[in-house]
């Protein structure tokens, strides 16, 4: 491009960099510059000034629609002021998300909302030490120095075992995530504490723990039905566990809501597409995508404030399977 514009190397940098006053010099240069179609390296210039224009969005599966209800909101917040957004899928393994927290030394990205299914004392620690911004979608520890967005899955799953009581449900089985993640366990005990809400006692034998799958959900409430066909409802710790559920009742010649109720979690966009529509508790996945990529950019422009928690709070959604 230099020799297009008939002047040294250095002079290009200088015009493009705005460190000249030659107008001449600055002209002859972008003359040049339109008429190779040059663009500037993104790359380069990140270097330069340690800013790239980019943020990492890192969560369990891109294929969950929880998940991409989030993006839906977390995109344009952050493209409104002009940054763009990295989707990275941790399969919700911790030496992925470690790997990931660890990599924003090297300067990728200015900033990263991360939606762990595990808080370890590792991820305390790497979140303790942070290259660049990190906002946490989940539960944490209130001394961890990052900004952080949470659902109270307690009371959501209380919610749903308290409507489905209500309904005349006297046998609420409950499929789970794993237990040792933070959904899990907040989705089981707001299980339980429903149960006692409503003077029933908890049944181990009416418990299973597996992944928060599809075909997961499937398999487990196709045993679970068939070892305990006296079950009259099943809470799945998320929609696509519920919607498992569903498919296996049918499999099972079972009507739903008439000899089995059936409610998710997260209202899914998904849920109201099911047969029969799914009742579900929302967690508010949209707005706590939205206020994390609020206050990542808060951090971005320099607000040095003390760590916000923020809780949305939960809401139950009643369509024809729990009715």
């Amino acid at each position: 491009m230099a020799k297009v514009a008939g002047v040294s190397i250095s002079s290009v940098s200088r015009a493009l960099n705005g460190n000249t006053s030659n107008a001449d010099m600055v002209a002859r240069v972008n003359a040049a510059v339109r008429e190779v179609g040059y663009v500037p390296s993104v790359v380069a210039q990140s270097l330069k000034t340690r800013h790239t224009g980019q943020v990492a969005f890192a969560m369990e599966d891109i294929g969950n629609a929880a998940y991409l209800e989030m993006v839906r909101r977390i995109q344009p917040t952050l493209r409104d002021e002009g940054y763009r957004l990295l989707l990275h899928s941790t399969a919700a393994d911790v030496e992925d998300e470690l790997g990931v927290l660890a990599s924003l030394s090297q300067n990728y990205v200015d900033g990263l909302i991360l939606c762990p299914l595990r808080v370890t004392d590792r991820h305390v620690e790497a979140l303790r030490q942070t290259a660049v911004p990190v906002v946490v979608i989940g539960l944490l520890p209130d001394d961890v120095p990052v900004d952080n967005v949470r659902a109270d899955s307690r009371v959501g799953a209380q919610l749903a075992v308290e409507h489905l009581a209500e309904a005349g449900a006297r046998r609420i089985a409950f499929i789970d995530g794993p237990l040792d993640t933070v959904p899990g366990r907040a989705r089981y005990d707001g299980y339980r504490r429903g149960l006692a809400a409503v003077g029933q006692e908890a049944d181990d034998a009416l418990i299973r723990f597996t992944d928060f799958r599809f075909d997961a959900g499937r398999e487990t409430a196709r045993e679970l039905l068939t070892q305990h066909p006296g079950i009259d409802a099943v809470l799945g710790a998320n929609d696509l566990i519920a919607m498992g559920a569903l498919h296996a009742l049918r499999e099972l010649g079972r009507d739903v809501p008439g000899d089995v109720r059936v409610v998710g979690m997260d209202d899914t966009p998904l849920a109201a597409t099911s047969f029969p529509p799914l009742s579900s508790v929302s967690l508010g996945s949209a707005d706590r995508g939205r206020i994390a990529a609020e206050l990542l950019l808060r951090r971005l422009d320099g607000d040095d404030a003390p760590p916000e928690r923020v809780t949305v709070p939960p809401s139950l959604t009643v369509r024809e399977s729990s009715r």
